[in-house]
């Protein structure tokens, strides 16, 4: 089928991005609807002494001015925090509020203080600005380290220490005693450094209320706008979910930090009750740095054993992560139940075993970003393998290909109990090398210009598509018009080309007449959890698969009708249902249209992960006289189970690789240590990627169709930003390796290249 799976078929939702004509939160406006200001903390950690309101309420077109002890009055409940874990010693980690708006402290800069509701923007602007604050300043630590230290100043009274979970994995005794037989041990300590995501769209919420109903309504940009409604509304309000509606138009960029609930979108429903009129937000930039969740932020002590014939033995990472100043609806999930099962990458380790300390600090909280938490352990057991590599005289693929899980061990339990159902990895592997020619950079490496040339590999496996369930609902009214109706959401991935493109080849009919609605919790959906977690092919497309097949099976007993033949008599094929050996048909929309319409249902649950896996291939050089670093060429083999639309994926995969590159070479969240003030607070002082930063990129597949969904696709959306890191930093060091250079931490900035070079120099 020209517009089937596999093909190249071009998205169908990016005409109206490029015309001007989406449809974003910003774009949608109410009668009467007001504007509002959020006061936020202008220090780190502190004392609230008092907050007056009395100048700012007397300004021309200030509705209302809410504080803490507002919210209280009324009952207003805080925050959620979806994954809660025990100690590893046993207990219940502790669970501070996560108040709307701080309630006699506050714990990090930009933290929401007081909420200003004006007939403007301007007035709401000039309101909050009258806010007085009063706060005694108190010490901040931004750092895991120094929070967990004997001297530190405490956050939250209920977590001693500032610490917000410490969590095992595996027995450190054994993994300990393997370490202590081993004939080789490798360390490395390493920082995956703090990030900020940088949506192309900010945050945004606007809160509508009927008094006569009692219903609220919610538009936002989410990844999800069911996960927004249950995670958010009947703990903040405590009333029925069903009593608030959350809507979801186009969104521009999420990477994570769009999937949970922030305290706006609260807020701006608590306003428009109060005040029985629409209320809207819109973050700035300015805003987003401070009070966008950030992502990564861990520093990990890795130990790797090697027996005499270089086989891995044992590994033990110890791992010190922050929470920020208040713990996240997934806070602690990327640094314990994401990212450490997968910290053996694609190799054969007999046991494993990680430590994970979680402190609070003082800076804005922590959550789910790209991949959240597997590229953490892609990165650090990458690194791990070059650094073992380099020190035993092994290249880095010999030792890889010792080590690798076979396809025939497939499937594979690894020590963290992860199982593994499909893969080639060394068939990828060495598809990835001949595509980027490895065996001929050496011709390459000295072009007789100056520059130092380095090649690395970053070898990834991903869990994608985690136990859950997704809905989809197909109908095709009598005029032929089709409606899909699924519950994830895309924020620029393209969910509307791949869905139509699905439905299209499984019902014959022109993609034209395909129409996909997402984004509202008032759809007839059986389930919906949104997009996370690289989920939305393998659940919702596992949804979609049903409910197509259910309109088929309706469609085939009408159309049997209609022919007045038995129906296991029937063929169906490119949208026509047909007799056999004769000339009676009757097409799909035909029978629609007899039928007054056709509705299939599909709720699916995917019960394991897939394992998307792939090659990343970097060549970099480094002027040694400034530490600039060229990405020359960026080659990637995947592992995606199955290709739905290679343009679709392609693009993801360069836009991972983008963010990846960008981590590994140039972004850095920075707070004053003494202050908590951010340093980084601007695109003036936080670099994102460019597009002459970057290389064109040699993307394929090199495929193993997985076991564990009936599509056979494993999960593509965060890959790119997994493999990206450790092949940019191994190919640095493989540069910087003829003088001394051993390890650089993320990012390779020029300024910390040069010096590393001028040190190894003996410059100083």
């Amino acid at each position: 089928m020209k517009f089937g799976i596999g093909q190249p078929f071009r998205r169908v939702e990016d005409l109206r991005f490029i015309t001007g004509t989406g449809r974003f939160t910003d774009d949608h406006h109410y009668a009467g609807e007001t504007f509002a200001c959020v006061v936020r903390a202008p220090v780190a950690h502190g004392l609230i002494r008092q907050i007056d309101t009395g100048a700012a309420r007397a300004l021309p077109g200030v509705l209302a001015v809410y504080t803490a002890q507002d919210l209280a009055a009324d009952g207003i409940g805080a925050l959620p925090v979806v994954i809660v874990l025990d100690h590893a010693e046993g207990g219940r980690m502790p669970l501070p509020a996560h108040t709307l708006l701080a309630a006699g402290k506050v714990r990090y800069l930009g933290e929401p203080v007081a909420f200003v509701v004006a007939e403007t923007a301007l007035a709401a602007l000039e309101a909050a600005e009258a806010v007085a604050l009063d706060i005694d300043y108190l010490p901040a630590v931004v750092e895991p380290a120094a929070a967990l230290a004997d001297d530190a100043p405490l956050l939250f009274a209920e977590a001693p220490g500032n610490l917000a979970l410490h969590w095992q994995l595996g027995d450190l005794g054994e993994v300990d005693t393997a370490l202590a037989a081993s004939a080789r041990v490798v360390e490395l300590e390493l920082v995956n450094n703090r990030i900020i995501v940088a949506s192309m769209e900010p945050r945004n919420a606007i809160g509508l209320y009927d008094e006569a109903s009692g219903q609220f309504t919610l538009v936002t940009g989410s990844q999800g706008s069911h996960m927004i409604r249950d995670f958010m509304f009947e703990g903040v309000f405590g009333l029925p979910a069903s009593r608030l509606r959350v809507v979801t138009p186009d969104v521009g960029g999420g990477f994570g930090m769009k999937a949970i609930p922030y305290p706006e979108q609260a807020l701006v429903l608590y306003a428009a009750r109060r005040l029985v009129r629409p209320v809207r937000w819109q973050s700035t930039r300015a805003e987003a740095f401070l009070s966008d969740t950030q992502g990564r932020d861990n520093v990990s002590r890795a130990t790797l054993g090697l027996d005499a014939q270089a086989r891995f033995t044992a590994l033990k990472v110890e791992t010190l992560a922050s929470a920020g100043g208040a713990l996240s609806a997934f806070g602690v999930y990327c640094p314990t139940l994401s990212g450490p099962p997968m910290a053996p990458g694609v190799y054969s380790i007999p046991t494993v075993a990680t430590n994970v300390r979680i402190a609070y600090t003082n800076n804005a909280p922590m959550d789910a970003y790209r991949g959240a938490g597997r590229p953490e352990a892609a990165y650090l057991i990458e690194r791990l393998v070059d650094k073992a590599a380099r020190e035993i005289g092994l290249s880095p693929i010999a030792l890889r290909e010792i080590n690798m899980i076979a396809p025939e061990e497939m499937p594979h339990r690894t020590a963290t109990d992860v199982v593994y159902d499909s893969g080639d990895f060394a068939a990828v592997m060495k598809a990835g090398l001949q595509a980027a020619d490895w065996d001929g950079f050496a011709a390459r490496r000295d072009r007789g210009d100056g520059r130092l040339r380095g090649i690395g590999l970053g070898y990834y496996i991903e869990r994608t598509g985690v136990p859950g369930k997704e809905g989809a609902v197909v109908q095709i009214d009598a005029d032929g018009q089709v409606t899909v109706h699924v519950g994830t959401q895309s924020t620029g991935q393209g969910h509307e080309t791949t869905y139509v493109q699905m439905t299209a080849q499984a019902l014959g009919i022109d993609p034209a007449r395909i129409v996909v609605k997402t984004g509202d919790t008032d759809q007839p959906l059986p389930s919906a959890g949104g997009t996370v977690a690289s989920r939305s092919m393998v659940h919702g497309g596992g949804a979609l698969r049903l409910a197509t097949g259910a309109v088929l099976g309706k469609a085939s007993r009408e159309a049997a009708r209609l022919l007045a033949v038995d129906e296991r008599e029937l063929d169906f094929d490119a949208g026509v249902f047909r007799v056999p050996g004769t000339n009676r048909h009757v097409s799909l929309l035909e029978v629609a249209a007899q039928a007054g319409g056709l509705e299939g249902i599909g709720d699916f649950e995917q019960l394991a992960g897939t394992f998307p896996n792939g090659a990343h291939v970097c060549e970099v050089a480094v002027d040694p006289e400034t530490g600039h670093i060229t990405v020359e060429r960026y080659t990637v083999v995947d592992d995606f189970g199955r290709t739905l639309n290679p343009l679709v994926l392609s693009g993801q995969v360069h836009g991972g690789i983008a963010q990846g590159i960008g981590q590994a070479m140039m972004e850095r969240t920075v707070y004053d240590p003494d202050s908590g003030q951010l340093l980084s607070g601007s695109f003036m002082d936080y670099g994102l990627p460019r597009a002459d930063d970057l290389p064109f990129f040699d993307v394929s597949t090199h495929n193993v169709p997985c076991t564990t969904n009936p599509l056979g696709i494993k999960g593509a959306g965060e890959a790119g930003a997994i493999g990206a890191p450790p092949a940019f930093v191994n190919a640095v060091m493989d540069a910087l390796a003829p003088l001394g250079i051993a390890h650089l931490d993320m990012p390779l900035t020029p300024g910390r290249v040069w010096q590393a070079i001028r040190e190894a120099q003996g410059g100083g």
